[in-house]
């Protein structure tokens, strides 16, 4: 049984106004991720779960499916997304979609690359995971160069160890999501939480696992795309 693609785009985006539609040379952000699963060949089926007519429209004219569109009160800045998810997945068994598992893709992380969409598909089945995250290394850490403010307001090393390493690269690793999970249905359905007791990392090139959240990041990704510095671009 194939894996299904899911795709979360919702229209209140604030970071970056409409990002989703925005368009980066001539085409709307969103359809980059979308087309990229449908090169792939991975999927039986790519949906997109949007309260929002016009993303909806725009992710069907590049070939993903929006059988269902969801309810306003998932769509707002205090929802995580692991209620998204869990009506997306009732919502499409309901609909008769059979499936059990589901690679969840972030349309402001255009750069994944379609192998390795597979590999996390292919570690989730070998490792008996209940998912697989798409990660890299990041060279900020908790251990050596990122702090918060303690109780009275001055900096504290965010995580600490008996003896502070040296350098970052004697830190623990610390990894970054991407906007590539891959997940067992029924294990999430199981939790209903983003973050599952047995996640394993799959880890992919930085570069790749570029994420829109800011308007620098959009000129970024769009620099990139338009001087085509990827290949698959």
């Amino acid at each position: 049984m194939k894996p299904i693609c899911f795709i979360g785009a919702r229209g209140g985006s604030k970071g970056v106004p409409r990002k989703n539609i925005r368009l980066i040379d001539g085409k709307p952000l969103i359809a980059y991720t979308i087309q990229s699963a449908l090169k792939s060949k991975l999927f039986s089926h790519i949906f997109v779960s949007t309260e929002d007519k016009e993303i909806a429209s725009v992710a069907k004219k590049f070939g993903a499916e929006v059988p269902f569109m969801r309810p306003k009160n998932l769509a707002t800045d205090s929802i995580g997304f692991a209620p998204v998810l869990n009506h997306g997945i009732k919502k499409l068994f309901s609909l008769g979609y059979d499936f059990e598992t589901l690679v969840l893709r972030d349309c402001t992380a255009p750069f994944i690359k379609n192998k390795d969409m597979g590999e996390t598909i292919k570690l989730l089945d070998k490792k008996n995971a209940h998912a697989v995250f798409g990660v890299y290394r990041q060279h900020f850490n908790p251990y050596f160069n990122m702090f918060e403010l303690n109780s009275s307001g001055f900096l504290k090393l965010s995580k600490t160890k008996e003896t502070r390493p040296r350098s970052r690269q004697e830190a623990p690793p610390i990894y970054q999501m991407t906007g590539l999970d891959t997940y067992n249905v029924d294990k999430f359905l199981k939790y209903q939480k983003i973050i599952l007791p047995k996640i394993l990392p799959y880890e992919i090139s930085p570069e790749t696992g570029i994420m829109i959240d800011t308007e620098l990041e959009f000129k970024t990704v769009e620099m990139i795309i338009q001087k085509k510095l990827f290949k698959n671009f």
